[in-house]
């Protein structure tokens, strides 16, 4: 893929998260999403790939845009698998609260692994402690492991981890390894990216969350040089055809970064809705509004933050007001 995508994809995601957030606290999680979906798809039109959606807003009986199997794009070459989550936290944007995201990860075609909508358990960690983590490790072996390649001790790591009752058991093997504990309500797209970026105080992800989650957030880590695990954790006979079906013969797997994000040669794109560890949220002034992204390329290891300002409605000019003023004082 040529790196000139690189701009297209940020378009993507400032379009979803200036609808987004025109919601932001209003406590409609689903117009919020809605919003974004149809902003992002309509950005999606103008690019210049031939995009397969593979992870995205369900399936086709699901959802009307961005469903998977969709056609995205003008069409043209490259062919390209797309992940996206044009709200990464629907419940922050409703509830106002910090790290919702509009996101998009984009590879070449075959290279995302095809996650299906179901749990996945995680494992995650920034480029120093990289080669360090192991997903069948106890979370204290995890936490030295880690604390070793950092030069740190225990004490001084933050983990991060969804705030469920699933969790209970892990929350408490943290706590009794001397570590700390940042929970979260929402969001580990954007906590286990907080992992690989520097002055975010977040050292290590642990826990259970969506499998398309997991693997959007796997394309991010591969840009930043951290590293991830993960296994699927179907539920049931259904889902654990859904697996085969995927193409993963053994559905309790260990995955390693590679089989969730195959190659380097991947786009990450996010821009932020609300206020976060990363990225500032949408900022409205009358006919303005101001965004902040971040887009990161695999294989040069390229990572820009983009802050740029939009025109919603532009004024008519001087010249115009002043003509217009002329006709209707004529028509006096």
């Amino acid at each position: 893929m040529e790196r000139e995508l690189a701009l297209e994809f940020v378009r993507i995601t400032e379009a979803a998260a200036l609808a987004s957030g025109r919601l932001m606290g209003r406590g409609d999680k689903e117009a919020a999403d809605q919003a974004a979906v149809d902003a992002m798809r309509t950005v999606f039109d103008t690019v210049h790939i031939d995009g397969t959606v593979v992870i995205g807003e369900g399936e086709m009986d699901e959802a009307p845009m961005l469903y998977i199997g969709e056609r995205v794009g003008t069409g043209e070459e490259p062919a390209v698998d797309v992940a996206v989550d044009p709200v990464e936290g629907t419940n922050l944007v409703a509830k106002g609260l910090p790290n919702a995201l509009a996101v998009v990860a984009i590879a070449p075609k075959d290279c995302l692994l095809h996650a299906p909508d179901m749990y996945m358990e995680k494992i995650a960690v920034g480029p120093g402690a990289k080669g360090c983590i192991n997903l069948d490790a106890s979370v204290s072996e995890n936490l030295n492991a880690v604390a070793s390649a950092l030069d740190r001790d225990v004490q001084d790591l933050t983990a991060i981890i969804l705030d469920r009752p699933r969790h209970k058991e892990i929350i408490a093997q943290i706590r009794a390894a001397g570590a700390r504990v940042k929970l979260i309500s929402d969001g580990d797209v954007s906590a286990a990216i907080a992992t690989a970026i520097d002055g975010t105080g977040v050292d290590i992800l642990f826990g259970i969350g969506g499998a398309p989650e997991g693997v959007i957030a796997a394309a991010a880590l591969k840009c930043l040089g951290g590293e991830m695990q993960a296994r699927l954790t179907p539920e049931g006979e259904d889902e654990i055809a859904r697996v085969h079906k995927m193409g993963l013969p053994d559905a309790n797997k260990l995955l390693q970064l590679d089989d969730l994000v195959a190659g380097d040669d991947v786009f990450f794109a996010a821009t932020g809705i609300t206020d976060g560890d990363m990225l500032r949220g949408v900022r409205y002034s009358g006919q303005t509004a101001e965004t902040h992204s971040l887009v990161m390329r695999g294989m040069t290891g390229t990572i820009r933050n983009i802050y740029a300002t939009h025109i919603l409605e532009r004024k008519p000019s001087f010249v115009s007001r002043t003509a217009q003023c002329r006709q209707n004082t004529r028509q006096k």
